[in-house]
């Protein structure tokens, strides 16, 4: 696990708890204090690109908060960027994939061009929990030709074990909690 840089701290300050959401019994980890902070946001946005410059050609983002860091990491990198979305919002032929949450199913799509082969792409969302949502955007971006190098999280749920769902696929974290 990574607590690699002075973002760390800020993050643990301006993580929010929210008891039963999306349904009773889950404790929701919110980003969006730490979004509203532009210094902290800058800060957790370059520990992240300090791991990963030269590395990639594009940067994935999960719907939804994984498109905001996702974003503005591809920014910070120099590179494009990819939505990874839920079915049936992207406007061009998709490739899609279905897969179990903690608290039910989804299934999430990528255009089927949104790489050339081989392109290395770094997949980024808010949070990895149980790694159902990771694991099936990393096999979708594999399935349409990228090389993934690594699926970077600001907050890593160590409790639920979703590194483990990813097997010795590489995954970085700004916080474990």
């Amino acid at each position: 696990m990574t607590e690699a840089g002075p973002a760390a701290a800020l993050v643990a300050d301006l993580l929010r708890d929210i008891p039963d959401f999306p349904q009773p019994g889950v404790l929701f980890k919110d980003i969006t204090p730490l979004l509203a902070d532009p210094v902290a946001t800058a800060a957790a946005v370059a520990d992240l690109a300090a791991r990963h410059t030269g590395e990639v050609d594009l940067v994935a983002g999960v719907e939804a908060r994984g498109f905001i860091v996702g974003a503005l990491l591809a920014r910070e990198l120099g590179v494009g960027f990819i939505p990874i979305r839920k079915a049936g919002k992207l406007p061009a032929e998709t490739v899609s994939i279905a897969y179990d949450l903690e608290y039910g199913t989804a299934t999430i799509e990528v255009h089927a061009d949104a790489v050339a082969e081989g392109q290395r792409v770094l997949l980024v969302d808010d949070v990895l929990a149980t790694g159902g949502t990771a694991a099936a955007a990393w096999d979708l971006l594999s399935r349409v030709g990228a090389s993934v190098t690594a699926l970077d999280v600001v907050i890593e749920l160590t409790a639920l074990g979703g590194r483990a769902r990813l097997g010795g696929r590489r995954v970085e974290a700004l916080l474990a909690v």
